[in-house]
């Protein structure tokens, strides 16, 4: 059964975007396995349309991702329907690297899958079952090497993250996403300093990035979340410290337009840290 591309690619640049980033050195917790359990409203013109849950397990050597989203009402113009994400991969000089990719999307009764397998960030082998039509931009090979998939791309080591306090270096990165059907970067930059709370779990200051959009290959230019995010809108990232580490998480991703704002926030957000039993990472499972 054919899924209407439209729908997952709203999904699942939505929710990438909304779990664009992690800043980790993982070295401080070496012997220790932690878990980050995050949800987040969307919000449409501050009406709730839609949620997402994710849960990220690090342990000394691996690592699990897993996200679930939904979103319609309002919204339904630039994403209707719903969707999960899973990855895992390995740690390698405090740097994640991504083994196995998977989606699912699911919008007025029809799905879309997305298995794919990484080496060293370059796409080993891919099975998606909504290929590009003649309206997309081709996805080259190219487009498939030096990569990371959207859940990934949360999880990545940066030296200024071992300074004191928020470290505004953490916003300077560009994300190069592949989701299996479309190839985009995220590009971040500094922008100002805020503090947020959530109603469980973290409340403090966060580093708030720019976030710019820029679609490369897979996609319909004139999809119209593709326009929405890439017409000079202004986005931008907010992240938060996950406690008793070294990592920062997104807490807040928004989106400015004239008519209404798109808004991914955190209502939870709250770390664990224990002991390693063994050293395999259990796939993890969204709250």
């Amino acid at each position: 059964m054919i899924f209407r591309s439209r729908a997952a690619q709203a999904i699942t640049l939505a929710t990438g975007s909304a779990l664009a980033l992690v800043i980790a050195a993982l070295s401080d917790h070496a012997q220790a396995q932690g878990k980050l359990d995050a949800s987040y409203t969307i919000s449409f013109a501050r009406i709730r349309v839609g949620d997402i849950t994710a849960t990220v397990v690090l342990g000394d050597s691996e690592y699990a991702i897993s996200a679930r989203g939904h979103a319609g009402g309002m919204m339904k113009l630039l994403v209707d329907g719903e969707g999960s994400f899973t990855t895992r991969g390995t740690i390698k000089h405090g740097h994640p690297v991504p083994t196995t990719f998977t989606s699912k999307i699911v919008s007025g009764g029809e799905g879309s899958d997305v298995t794919k397998v990484l080496d060293e960030g370059s796409v080993k082998e891919l099975a998606a079952s909504s290929p590009p039509g003649r309206e997309r931009v081709p996805v080259t090979e190219a487009n498939r090497q030096a990569i990371v998939d959207p859940l990934t791309a949360m999880l990545f080591s940066a030296a200024a993250a071992a300074s004191d306090g928020l470290p505004q270096e953490a916003c300077q990165h560009t994300l190069p996403i592949f989701d299996g059907h479309q190839r985009y970067d995220l590009k971040l930059a500094f922008k100002r300093m805020d503090k947020v709370t959530a109603e469980k779990g973290y409340a403090g200051p966060v580093v708030v990035c720019s976030a710019g959009y820029e679609p490369i290959a897979g996609h319909r230019a004139s999809t119209p979340l593709v326009k929405y995010l890439s017409e000079g809108r202004e986005m931008e990232i907010a992240l938060a410290p996950v406690a008793d580490t070294r990592l920062l998480a997104p807490f807040r991703m928004s989106v400015v337009s004239m008519v209404a704002n798109l808004v991914i926030e955190a209502n939870r957000f709250e770390a664990t840290w224990q002991p390693l039993g063994a050293s395999t990472v259990a796939d993890p499972k969204p709250q």
